[in-house]
């Protein structure tokens, strides 16, 4: 990653030795540089009338190493404190003004989701994990949270899933995966390196691919058969809002799995809360 330099002049450095197509994105960025932090790379290449390959290799030849690497180094240049802990928030507002705000952005994150939710996507891989021999659930960092609570949703339907939130064990499960496996990788960049490894490997041997992600445009869904795509407009990739959304998703593939499989959520549920009632006084 570049360091010790900002962004907007790192710019004006290299301006002489980019490509007509990377001086497009360069010319979009150095004008509109507020509205750039808030937007994913696809919507930056369609500003910029160019491709969603000529933003990358914008953004390696200035010096970063992906798209994620360069917008954040342009949101430090540009975003208040303030705005690294909540975007909306001001330092003077009080509790209440605080809890308007957050819950305003979970709001937002929820509905934009559910506006732009692949319904044909959100089937098939209710299907490809009904249908799964193993299925694998992968995140690591402030992913893995959510992908443990879609593990502990699907295995108390009887499905036979694993999860993996060790980067060395993704791989090397991913690696003993075929074509009746299922992988579905968590990652609200979808730049991490881990995950995007592991979907490698699993699609390698031949098992089916599933994404979730913030970004559509980033290099995990080059490795996914289905994309599903939880909105965001923080600063933060792993704000609340955008986890709280991803939650959401990962609950529409757990209900719509269980009414395939009612009889047995229904039996299982009450074993469980029977189970779980022992240990409440």
């Amino acid at each position: 990653m570049a360091t010790n330099a900002r962004v907007l002049s790192r710019i004006n450095s290299f301006y002489d030795k980019l490509s007509p197509s990377e001086r497009r994105v360069a010319d979009y960025v150095r004008e509109h540089p507020e509205q750039v932090i808030h937007m994913p790379l696809a919507k930056l290449a369609q500003q910029a009338g160019v491709s969603d390959p000529s933003v990358l290799r914008f953004c390696r030849a200035i010096g970063y190493r992906g798209y994620l690497d360069f917008k954040v180094a342009l949101t430090q240049d540009l975003a208040s404190p303030v705005q690294f802990i909540h975007e909306t928030v001001n330092p003077s507002d009080g509790p209440r003004e605080i809890a308007q705000k957050v819950f305003a952005a979970a709001n937002r994150a929820l509905l934009e989701t559910l506006q732009s939710l692949d319904v044909a996507g959100i089937e098939r891989v209710v299907d490809l994990i009904d249908g799964a021999k193993r299925t694998l659930i992968i995140g690591v960092g402030t992913s893995a949270p959510i992908a443990q609570t879609f593990y502990n949703r699907l295995f108390r339907l009887g499905l036979p899933v694993w999860i993996q939130t060790d980067s060395y064990l993704q791989l090397m499960h991913a690696a003993l995966l075929g074509p009746d496996d299922v992988v579905v990788g968590i990652s609200q960049t979808g730049a991490s390196t881990d995950p995007v490894l592991t979907l490698e490997e699993a699609k390698k041997h031949g098992a089916a691919t599933v994404a979730i992600t913030g970004s559509l445009s980033s290099p995990i869904t080059q490795q996914a058969d289905v994309t599903l795509y939880s909105s965001y407009h923080e600063l933060r990739p792993e704000a609340a809002s955008s986890r709280i959304a991803q939650i959401a998703i990962v609950e529409t593939i757990y209900v719509a799995l269980s009414m395939r499989r009612l009889k047995t959520a229904d039996s299982d549920e009450r074993r469980i809360w029977e189970a779980l009632s022992r240990k409440t006084l």
